[in-house]
């Protein structure tokens, strides 16, 4: 998996040039969930599937900005489902963005995911990977350094809440409610890069979108989003539910499935678990 890893590092590199030099202009193209692209999606989709076209150990790619998987390797073994630039629709106010990676053996699914690796695009770049352990790295340069073993305190004191509050449910705005009733801070940024990698650095809190009523499945997609972040999270010592399931423990019908998330620390998912056991 060290080729993987090595691209993933290269992409990171290419991708932090891309931001800081081309076009932030939106395409007239369509992504796989019917938005229109940026200029800088499509830029950062070619670099990474440019890069593990160069991996033999990889198989199939999927990219949150493809409708359709594409094999790239016969013999390759891993297969790899990423968001080449998560949070977007940021660049332009220049808040922090992402890349995410899961990485899947001998096909696409959660049983079969055996590591993952997301890169923040901020004032720093920061690259987390988990394979047995969540690792923190920082690019130096040209190269990305070891920093830390990433472990999630009991409980957080971060609360970062995604979807249109009017499409929430009346027991989940209550669970949000309760939160900051106990001086949970709000951190919310529209990116989840950003902000999973905040309540991860700051020792845990609560990551929740919900099924809501406009999307009682979720938005964000189990392959690219979803089950990345889910496994980074178990790694470090927390826990991912989808309200009542473990989301490692979820199917997916297509490569763009969606599924309702909540991550953190396991006094913040207890609570979840709670409220949605009787809802």
């Amino acid at each position: 998996m060290t080729d993987i890893f090595s691209a993933i590092q290269r992409t990171a590199i290419r991708i932090k040039d891309a931001i800081d030099t081309k076009d932030i202009g939106y395409s007239q193209q369509e992504n796989s969930s019917g938005e229109t692209q940026l200029q800088l999606d499509i830029k950062c989709d070619m670099i990474i599937e440019e890069e593990f076209s160069n991996v033999a150990s990889i198989h199939t790619i999927a990219s949150e900005e493809k409708e359709k998987e594409l094999m790239l390797h016969k013999e390759g073994r891993y297969f790899i489902a990423y968001d080449p630039l998560d949070g977007s629709s940021l660049i332009d106010v220049n808040l922090s963005v992402g890349s995410i990676f899961g990485i899947y053996e001998n096909g696409f699914g959660a049983q079969n995911m055996v590591a993952s690796c997301y890169v923040v695009f901020g004032p720093r770049v920061e690259m987390v990977f988990a394979h047995n352990k969540a690792k923190l790295h920082l690019l130096q340069g040209t190269e990305f350094e070891f920093v830390k073993e990433i472990r999630l305190n009991e409980k957080g004191k971060l609360n970062a809440p995604g979807g249109t509050q009017q499409n929430w449910k009346p027991y989940h705005k209550e669970l949000v409610d309760s939160f900051f009733a106990e001086v949970y801070r709000l951190r919310y940024s529209g990116g989840m890069v950003p902000d999973l990698h905040q309540i991860l650095l700051k020792g845990g809190g609560l990551f929740s979108y919900p099924g809501t009523s406009d999307k009682p499945d979720g938005k964000l997609r189990k392959l690219f989003e979803v089950f990345p972040f889910a496994f980074i999270f178990k790694t470090a010592g927390g826990e991912a539910i989808d309200g009542k399931k473990d989301l490692m423990e979820l199917d997916f019908a297509h490569i763009h499935d969606t599924s309702p998330c909540f991550f953190g620390s396991k006094y913040e998912m207890q609570r979840v678990k709670e409220v949605y056991a009787n809802n």
